[in-house]
């Protein structure tokens, strides 16, 4: 810690949670307020956009009261686990309201605001807020008594205000840096998208139109609920099919009795496909290894071999299939497409060969395709990083110029 700065407790600094009366003593109740919820409030955001207004009256029973310059922080769980925090400025009136779940940190004028922000920012305050919250689950805050005693470094307020303006710069050029990483990551993906498209768009003279029925042997897997044990065979469902993958992470697991029963009636083989069916639609996965697993309201194509299982996972893949199906899905709560509607469902099918020679094309745009994505998240998570470091830095007090901070 560098000389001349103190550590004081946020208690100490800042007045939390200002009562509403100052609202009342200097607007009267027909006149208009910020009213801004939790929805408004944006990750990390500096700055907010208030685009609601409510007349005084409205707002001043239930909602929490603030005014221009005032931090605004999210205590519950997870808006508080997120990030939601900004800076109240420009608001109707200089005031406003809104939910009953922000915490409101006023200074008491050894603090600037952005300073504020830029400390509560930091993942590091969150991941200490987690593990001092209390009430039910799903409905966690963070204790006052946390809040009240949470140390914070307090330099000069010229050096507080020089360390803002170094943070602005290299966050604008962090968030600049960032749009376009997730640009060309959406163009990636785009393009291949695009190309996928294609394929089934110009279709060759010897293409023929079937139904998935047809070609396929379409079926779905168990509509009972077996009951569920610490281990034994997974039991698949749409929530383990990601893209171009199974995902085991919240699997549960049957018995040897109900795995046998189950697969009476819909046995996945290497080469199959499956297909959620149910919630979400799509995400395709091929079988690659010999399945040990049984399947849960979700489709099963089992691909004969005279077709391409890969190719029949491109088609399940393209845009046109999914927002068709989508389209159709029945379902309010959950929309579903049943067994029936995909054995219905048409399909442009090539000669054999000429499926493979898609196929082939296809792997290798989506190779490169991945390699592109790999880079651009990994470029982001290297932003992400380098916003922990300089925060870090700004107030254990090493930064000292903005060529350290260069993106």
């Amino acid at each position: 810690m560098r000389g001349g700065w103190e550590i004081k407790k946020l208690g100490e600094v800042c007045e939390i949670k200002p009562p509403k009366k100052e609202a009342k003593e200097k607007l009267k109740e027909n006149e208009l307020v910020t009213f801004l919820p939790m929805e408004d409030l944006g990750i990390v955001a500096k700055t907010i956009i208030p685009v609601k207004e409510k007349l005084l009256k409205e707002v001043v029973g239930s909602y929490t009261y603030f005014a221009d310059n005032d931090v605004l922080l999210a205590k519950i769980t997870p808006c508080f686990e997120n990030g939601k925090i900004g800076i109240a400025r420009n608001l109707t009136n200089g005031i406003g309201f809104g939910s009953s779940e922000y915490l409101v940190f006023r200074s008491k004028g050894k603090v600037f605001e952005d300073y504020l922000f830029y400390y509560l920012s930091r993942e590091t305050f969150r991941e200490e807020g987690r593990k001092n919250m209390t009430g039910a689950v799903g409905h966690k805050r963070v204790s006052k008594e946390f809040i009240d005693n949470y140390k914070i470094p307090i330099p000069p307020l010229p050096e507080q205000q020089r360390i803002v303006a170094i943070l602005d710069e290299a966050f604008e050029a962090i968030a600049k840096a960032k749009s376009n990483a997730e640009q060309n990551l959406k163009n990636a993906k785009e393009l291949f998208e695009s190309y996928l498209q294609g394929v089934f768009e110009n279709k060759g003279v010897d293409w023929v139109e079937k139904t998935l029925g047809e070609v396929y042997d379409v079926r779905d897997g168990t509509h009972d609920s077996p009951k569920y044990q610490e281990e034994g065979f997974p039991l698949i469902t749409s929530k383990n099919l990601k893209k171009d993958l199974l995902n085991y992470d919240n699997v549960n697991y049957i018995s040897e009795k109900d795995y046998i029963n189950i697969n009476k009636r819909s046995k996945v083989d290497k080469g199959d496909i499956l297909f959620a069916m149910i919630g979400t639609i799509g995400n395709p996965v091929v079988i690659q290894d010999e399945p040990n697993f049984a399947i849960k309201n979700v489709a099963l194509f089992k691909v004969p071999q005279s077709q391409n299982s890969n190719f029949l996972k491109y088609y399940l893949d393209a845009k046109s299939t999914i927002n068709q199906m989508i389209s159709d899905a029945k379902g309010t709560t959950q929309k579903f497409v049943g067994l029936g509607y995909l054995r219905g469902f048409r399909i442009l099918l090539p000669p054999l060969i000429e499926q493979k020679f898609i196929v082939q094309k296809l792997d290798a745009l989506s190779s490169e395709t991945k390699k592109l994505e790999g880079i651009y998240q990994q470029k982001l998570a290297d932003l992400e990083e380098l916003k922990k470091s300089i925060l870090q830095k700004a107030f254990s007090g090493e930064l000292k110029t903005e060529r350290e901070v260069e993106v």
